[in-house]
């Protein structure tokens, strides 16, 4: 009885007084289910098919799924109840689920760099970079992040503050090699391979260049915005205070990108459309199916 006593229970991000809060409830409800489903299809498909994995830039894809398949959990937690992140915090999670954010960073930039050096220096890339090696760089992003991570939750606060600002500071570096990766990767997909003869390789880096292109520029476009205003508030010490973080747009916006990544994903990898088909919808269909059977023979 003590020990329920003591246990304290998160409230909801809404008090459901209004038709909004049903809706806004019901939408950060169906973007979670929906950023695991996805997601998840994803990693299953990739999984369960050996000329996937035999891939590199399908184990990005692997990995930048993983992170988006744990956003997608995040969602039930952080924008279902009534959590704020930032300063001050109010049931954060200690920047945990955040920080996926920061792995698919990573995840992206040397996955920009992987396409550039298969496409742009081929006897290279064949030679030293193997599967190994990309899973070693997949598990670095990781490494970096929640290491870095923990080294601000056991230092003292001067040296966290230290750190968070060194960390912004990166950031920024790598958010200007992302760009200015895109657009060398823009060059080469339009006028290097425009010189190649017409061929299935042709064609498979023509897909991965203009995939990982795409994905980025979207990661960029809802993610800046919460990224400048953080600097912005930091810097004028001034900001907008929401309830939480279901009420937050900036924070919305970056989170939809665990939504959209995998259905890019989708849409624009055939071989990864059939085989998420092939390995996961496929058997949910039979499966069903074979259920309506059992039920309408029994009755």
């Amino acid at each position: 009885m003590i020990l329920l006593a003591n246990i304290t229970f998160i409230p909801l991000c809404v008090d459901f007084d209004s038709p909004e809060d049903f809706i806004l409830f019901i939408f950060h409800l169906l973007c979670g289910i929906s950023t695991v489903l996805l997601a998840g299809s994803v990693v299953c498909g990739i999984i369960n098919t050996r000329a996937l994995l035999a891939q590199n830039r399908f184990l990005f894809m692997l990995n930048t799924s993983v992170c988006d398949i744990l956003t997608g959990c995040g969602i039930f937690y952080q924008f279902l109840f009534d959590v704020k992140t930032g300063f001050p915090s109010r049931n954060g999670t200690y920047y945990i689920l955040p920080s996926l954010l920061g792995v698919n960073i990573m995840t992206f930039l040397f996955a920009q760099f992987d396409r550039y050096f298969a496409v742009c220096h081929p006897f290279f890339y064949g030679r030293f970079i193997s599967g190994r090696v990309i899973v070693c760089v997949n598990l670095y992003c990781w490494v970096h992040v929640y290491g870095q991570l923990l080294i601000q939750h056991t230092v003292p606060l001067s040296v966290a503050k230290e750190i968070t600002v060194f960390s912004r500071l990166s950031l920024m570096g790598v958010i200007i090699i992302k760009i200015s990766m895109t657009i060398k990767l823009l060059i080469v997909a339009r006028y290097q391979l425009l010189r190649e003869p017409p061929s299935p390789e042709r064609e498979s880096k023509k897909e991965s260049l203009f995939l990982i292109i795409v994905v980025v520029v979207l990661f960029l476009m809802l993610w800046l915005p919460s990224l400048l205003y953080s600097i912005l508030s930091w810097l004028t010490g001034q900001s907008v205070a929401f309830q939480n973080n279901a009420m937050d747009p900036l924070k919305i916006l970056s989170r939809s990108n665990a939504l959209c990544t995998p259905s890019l994903y989708l849409w624009a990898s055939p071989s990864l459309r059939a085989a998420v088909w092939r390995t996961v919808w496929r058997k949910v269909c039979c499966s069903r199916r074979h259920k309506l059977r059992l039920v309408t023979r029994s009755m």
